[in-house]
């Protein structure tokens, strides 16, 4: 980076990005703290307040008219945003349920190849091209799942769950440009309300986070949307500091930090099996990573 200004943006960028996914790799220690709530009712209150902290913060740096403006100016778009909502609620509640039901490892199985889904969706949808190193990353990964298909007699659901979904997400991401926070708003505010009656409903009814925890796990489940936005805010700063390809690699951090606490914290069973198939997918994100970087080489990036 020329400068000491941009030096200073990189490291910046850097600081926030290895924070974002350090934050998002060791919340699986978050959500188990919550047990006994019951995952579901953990999903409600996080759709509720990550609705309400991106609005708060949105509206320190944005009018409530820039906010709001899109349902007037920008209905397409709004529309859109609203898919993703839906899309990755699915991802946010797939993951919260394969980690407190001690599956924190299939769940990083599942944000390893994410990546790769990705790929496979950009050549589908956005006619990207397929180099030799991304299919052999793709039929590394599809190998992988095959192994383990065969060894459990059972699909690994929470992994394509969370990489398809993820997949989906980003695709439709990649047609938007609204401002971050202000996307997270249109995000989660059709599905806010619900939640909100959802909540209120298991309250006073005593089946909710009141009832099933202690004191201190609600007041941790109230920061539940705080946690949500503070990582993705890092995340979209770094985004706009940092180098693609340095942006793609930091972030399997996060999914290494969520085995690694599978594995040594939570104890979960890590078979020889399960072995050679993470062996086989990092064989292919070399590849996969191989790949990109010749590309950005010969793009002169």
């Amino acid at each position: 980076m020329p400068g000491n200004t941009g030096h200073s943006e990189y490291t910046k960028g850097m600081a926030a990005l290895i924070t974002s996914m350090v934050m998002w790799g060791v919340l699986p220690v978050y959500w188990k703290s919550l047990i006994p709530i019951d995952s579901w009712v953990i999903i409600l209150y996080r759709i509720l307040l990550v609705n309400v902290f991106a609005l708060l913060i949105a509206s320190s740096r944005h009018s409530w008219k820039e906010i709001f403006g899109y349902f007037a100016t920008d209905r397409k778009t709004v529309l859109k945003l609203f898919a993703a909502g839906a899309v990755v609620t699915v991802n946010w509640s797939t993951y919260i349920w394969g980690v407190n039901a001690g599956h924190i490892i299939q769940t990083s199985i599942g944000y390893y190849i994410e990546p790769l889904v990705v790929c496979l969706f950009g050549m589908v949808i956005f006619r990207e091209k397929l180099t030799a190193f991304k299919t052999a990353a793709l039929v590394l990964a599809f190998a992988a799942m095959i192994i383990q298909l065969i060894h459990f007699h059972q699909i690994p659901g929470i992994a394509l769950g969370l990489a398809s979904t993820f997949a989906v997400y980003t695709a439709i991401k990649k047609t938007v440009t609204m401002p971050p926070l202000i996307s997270l708003v249109y995000e989660t505010i059709v599905f806010a309300p619900f939640a909100l009656a959802v909540i209120l409903w298991l309250e006073t009814g005593g089946k909710g986070a009141l009832a099933a925890g202690e004191p201190y796990q609600f007041a941790l489940l109230l920061l539940c949307g705080l946690l949500t936005v503070i990582p993705l805010g890092l995340f979209s700063y770094s985004a706009q500091r940092v180098p693609m390809f340095t942006l793609g690699i930091i972030e399997y951090l996060s999914p290494t930090i969520g085995m690694l606490l599978g594995i040594f914290a939570y104890n979960e069973p890590f078979d020889r099996v399960l072995f050679i198939s993470f062996v086989i997918i990092w064989t292919g994100l070399v590849f996969f990573t191989v790949g990109e970087r010749r590309e950005l080489r010969l793009s002169g990036r």
